[in-house]
């Protein structure tokens, strides 16, 4: 599967101390992984050995297929757009560190809305158009997972998007599909929209797909769905498999790691548990970082006690003024 990662916060990053800097930052998340608290232990040996299989299965492929980031910046209002931030992208299907135009970007851009993924490509080509994020007007969008049966639904799937979005799609992939269906429920994507309008446009385009695939599919088989979501203030973010036993890709939240995720802060992202984490050249003290939260595939830092796991089948949530919840997914789209 792919990995992605997202930041938004009242402190700005630097695209250089999230997606380089860290020894597990994304852009070297392509065959390496850091997944604690992913695989609870069972004695029973078979069970265990089973939940690590279906572990490995969904986070343990070579993502080597694209990588893409979008960061919000208000250069538009700058210049007499009163828009609010807006997306700017970069998409390439280089290896991230050898593309020395994402190497330079990152050392020269902060931003207070980051979302950055690297693609395991499944079934449709290798180029920038089917690189995430997917942005649609101020709203950005980017997917972990695997829509089931997307060949057979997705002629279906394709009327249900308005003619006005359906001409800015570019790619074939079911993320772009799922993106741009969002994106018709949401009504207008350049202006912001309320989280729980937000929220219920997310529900009801996993409730279409699923009617889809129940109607045009004799056995239904799960689909994995990580998805966040942004406008620039707001975030969604949704960790889905819709099976009774089986689990969704890794998927983790954090509202401490970006302290040591900006070099200003003391503390380092390969710092682990109890390590010294004392910076001399830190600016600023720990206490004066800015509410934020973090949301990724892969944990970014190795102090573990920053990173929760989202549960299977929650959205995590987060305000503009960087206060995070979390919220069940309805039962009605979970099981198949």
């Amino acid at each position: 599967m792919c990995r992605w990662f997202a930041y938004i916060g009242k402190e700005s990053c630097l695209l250089e101390d999230v997606l380089v800097t860290p020894q597990n930052a994304l852009s070297k998340q392509v065959q390496q992984h850091f997944l604690p608290k992913l695989v609870a232990h069972d004695t029973d040996r078979s069970i265990q050995e089973q939940k690590q299989i279906e572990c490995d299965l969904r986070n343990r492929l070579f993502n080597v297929d694209g990588y893409g980031l979008a960061w919000y910046t208000l250069v538009r209002q700058e210049f007499g757009e009163g828009i609010g931030p807006f997306p700017c992208v970069y998409k390439t299907i280089q290896p991230p560190m050898n593309d020395a135009n994402f190497r330079s970007i990152c050392s020269n851009t902060s931003t207070h809305t980051l979302f950055a993924h690297i693609r395991a490509a499944t079934s449709t080509a290798i180029n920038t158009a089917n690189n995430h994020p997917f942005t649609f007007g101020k709203h950005v969008f980017m997917h972990n997972g695997t829509i089931a049966h997307f060949s057979i639904i997705r002629r279906r799937l394709s009327l249900l998007i308005s003619q006005p979005i359906f001409e800015l799609m570019s790619g074939t992939t079911d993320s772009e599909h799922f993106a741009a269906l969002y994106a018709t429920y949401l009504g207008d994507i350049n202006v912001e929209h309320p989280l729980s309008h937000m929220l219920q446009c997310l529900k009801q385009t996993i409730q279409s797909i699923v009617s889809l695939q129940k109607e045009l599919v004799t056995q239904v088989n799960p689909s994995s769905i990580n998805i966040a979501t942004t406008d620039g203030t707001q975030l969604i973010a949704l960790r889905f498999r819709n099976h009774p036993t089986e689990q969704p890709p890794s998927l983790y939240y954090s509202v401490t790691a970006g302290v040591s995720l900006n070099r200003k802060f003391p503390g380092h992202p390969d710092y682990k548990n109890g390590q010294n984490s004392s910076n001399g050249q830190a600016l600023k003290n720990e206490h004066e970082h800015g509410k934020h939260v973090i949301i990724a595939s892969e944990p970014t830092t190795y102090k573990e006690e920053d990173w929760d796991l989202v549960p299977k089948n929650h959205f995590v949530v987060v305000d503009s003024e960087s206060n995070h919840s979390l919220h069940p997914s309805e039962n009605y789209f979970c099981n198949i």
